[in-house]
Protein backbone atom coordinates (compact mmCIF):
# COMPACT_ATOMS: atom_id res chain seq x y z
CA UNK A 1 0.00 0.00 0.00
CA UNK A 2 1.05 3.56 -0.87
CA UNK A 3 1.57 6.40 1.56
CA UNK A 4 1.30 9.15 -1.83
CA UNK A 5 -1.85 11.09 -2.07
CA UNK A 6 -0.56 12.15 -5.67
CA UNK A 7 1.79 9.48 -7.23
CA UNK A 8 4.69 11.21 -9.55
CA UNK A 9 6.85 9.57 -12.01
CA UNK A 10 10.71 10.48 -11.51
CA UNK A 11 10.43 12.22 -14.98
CA UNK A 12 7.65 14.82 -13.41
CA UNK A 13 9.43 14.94 -10.00
CA UNK A 14 12.68 15.64 -12.23
CA UNK A 15 10.64 18.38 -13.76
CA UNK A 16 10.08 20.12 -10.76
CA UNK A 17 13.52 20.85 -9.86
CA UNK A 18 13.64 22.90 -13.18
CA UNK A 19 15.43 26.90 -12.20
CA UNK A 20 16.10 25.42 -8.32
CA UNK A 21 18.69 25.05 -5.99
CA UNK A 22 18.58 21.38 -6.59
CA UNK A 23 19.01 21.42 -10.38
CA UNK A 24 21.86 23.85 -10.04
CA UNK A 25 23.40 20.88 -7.22
CA UNK A 26 22.42 17.98 -10.05
CA UNK A 27 20.07 16.80 -7.42
CA UNK A 28 18.23 13.91 -9.33
CA UNK A 29 14.81 11.31 -8.07
CA UNK A 30 16.26 8.12 -9.09
CA UNK A 31 13.68 6.00 -7.24
CA UNK A 32 10.20 6.12 -5.73
CA UNK A 33 9.01 3.17 -3.53
CA UNK A 34 5.63 3.17 -1.85
CA UNK A 35 7.02 4.72 1.26
CA UNK A 36 10.17 6.06 0.02
CA UNK A 37 11.62 8.67 -1.80
CA UNK A 38 15.54 8.38 -3.60
CA UNK A 39 17.77 11.00 -5.14
CA UNK A 40 21.59 11.40 -5.97
CA UNK A 41 23.72 14.30 -5.96
CA UNK A 42 27.40 14.13 -7.70
CA UNK A 43 30.33 14.97 -5.37
CA UNK A 44 32.03 18.02 -7.12
CA UNK A 45 32.49 21.89 -7.11
CA UNK A 46 29.05 22.31 -7.17
CA UNK A 47 29.03 20.50 -4.07
CA UNK A 48 32.41 20.86 -2.21
CA UNK A 49 33.57 23.22 0.49
CA UNK A 50 36.85 24.79 0.41
CA UNK A 51 39.00 21.05 1.50
CA UNK A 52 37.65 19.16 -1.40
CA UNK A 53 35.31 17.32 0.68
CA UNK A 54 31.32 17.43 -0.06
CA UNK A 55 29.99 20.57 1.73
CA UNK A 56 27.36 19.83 4.79
CA UNK A 57 25.01 22.26 3.86
CA UNK A 58 24.72 20.23 0.16
CA UNK A 59 24.07 17.37 2.08
CA UNK A 60 21.44 19.24 4.06
CA UNK A 61 20.05 20.36 0.54
CA UNK A 62 19.41 17.21 -0.53
CA UNK A 63 17.67 15.98 2.31
CA UNK A 64 15.79 18.72 2.44
CA UNK A 65 14.79 18.01 -1.13
CA UNK A 66 13.29 14.81 -0.76
CA UNK A 67 11.89 14.87 2.28
CA UNK A 68 10.09 18.39 1.37
CA UNK A 69 9.47 16.85 -2.28
CA UNK A 70 8.08 13.07 0.00
CA UNK A 71 5.60 15.61 2.55
CA UNK A 72 3.86 17.22 -0.76
CA UNK A 73 3.40 14.26 -2.55
CA UNK A 74 1.38 12.61 0.98
CA UNK A 75 -1.23 15.45 0.73
CA UNK A 76 -4.01 16.63 -1.88
CA UNK A 77 -1.83 19.58 -3.06
CA UNK A 78 -5.28 21.55 -4.44
CA UNK A 79 -5.59 22.21 -0.28
CA UNK A 80 -2.62 22.08 1.15
CA UNK A 81 1.19 22.99 1.10
CA UNK A 82 4.51 22.19 2.66
CA UNK A 83 6.92 23.97 4.32
CA UNK A 84 9.80 22.91 6.41
CA UNK A 85 9.78 24.34 10.06
CA UNK A 86 13.29 22.33 11.14
CA UNK A 87 15.91 20.40 9.83
CA UNK A 88 18.83 18.43 11.13
CA UNK A 89 22.40 16.70 10.11
CA UNK A 90 24.63 14.24 11.36
CA UNK A 91 27.87 14.18 9.14
CA UNK A 92 29.20 10.92 9.57
CA UNK A 93 32.12 10.64 6.90
CA UNK A 94 33.49 12.70 4.05
CA UNK A 95 33.23 12.54 0.36
CA UNK A 96 35.56 13.67 -2.04
CA UNK A 97 34.26 12.15 -5.39
CA UNK A 98 31.29 10.26 -7.15
CA UNK A 99 27.99 10.67 -5.92
CA UNK A 100 25.74 10.53 -2.94
CA UNK A 101 22.31 9.06 -2.47
CA UNK A 102 19.68 10.30 0.10
CA UNK A 103 16.60 8.03 0.88
CA UNK A 104 13.27 9.34 2.27
CA UNK A 105 11.22 7.94 4.80
CA UNK A 106 8.25 9.21 7.01
CA UNK A 107 8.62 8.90 10.95
CA UNK A 108 5.11 10.36 11.05
CA UNK A 109 2.48 11.68 8.40
CA UNK A 110 -0.11 13.88 10.32
CA UNK A 111 -2.58 16.41 9.36
CA UNK A 112 -0.72 19.29 10.74
CA UNK A 113 3.25 18.04 10.37
CA UNK A 114 5.22 15.36 9.05
CA UNK A 115 8.64 13.88 9.52
CA UNK A 116 10.86 12.46 7.64
CA UNK A 117 14.07 10.60 8.20
CA UNK A 118 16.71 10.78 5.86
CA UNK A 119 19.81 8.67 5.44
CA UNK A 120 22.57 9.67 2.68
CA UNK A 121 25.20 7.25 1.26
CA UNK A 122 28.53 7.18 -0.63
CA UNK A 123 29.13 5.16 -3.71
CA UNK A 124 29.95 2.23 -1.42
CA UNK A 125 26.52 2.37 0.56
CA UNK A 126 28.61 4.11 3.35
CA UNK A 127 26.68 6.13 5.69
CA UNK A 128 28.06 9.60 5.00
CA UNK A 129 24.61 12.16 6.46
CA UNK A 130 21.57 11.10 8.74
CA UNK A 131 18.98 14.04 8.56
CA UNK A 132 15.59 14.58 10.34
CA UNK A 133 13.25 16.76 8.73
CA UNK A 134 10.01 18.40 9.90
CA UNK A 135 7.25 19.61 7.75
CA UNK A 136 4.08 22.28 8.80
CA UNK A 137 1.21 21.20 6.63
CA UNK A 138 -1.21 24.49 6.06
CA UNK A 139 -3.90 25.16 3.73
CA UNK A 140 -3.19 26.42 0.45
CA UNK A 141 -5.31 29.87 0.94
CA UNK A 142 -2.98 30.70 4.00
CA UNK A 143 -0.05 31.07 1.49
Amino acid sequence: MSIWHDPQTLDALNATSRGTLARHLGIEFSEIGSDFLCASMPVDERTHQPYGLLHGGASVALAETLGSTGAVLCVDRSQFRCVGQEINANHLRSVRSGRVTGTARPVHIGGRSQVWAIEIVNDAQELVCVSRLTMAVIRAAAL
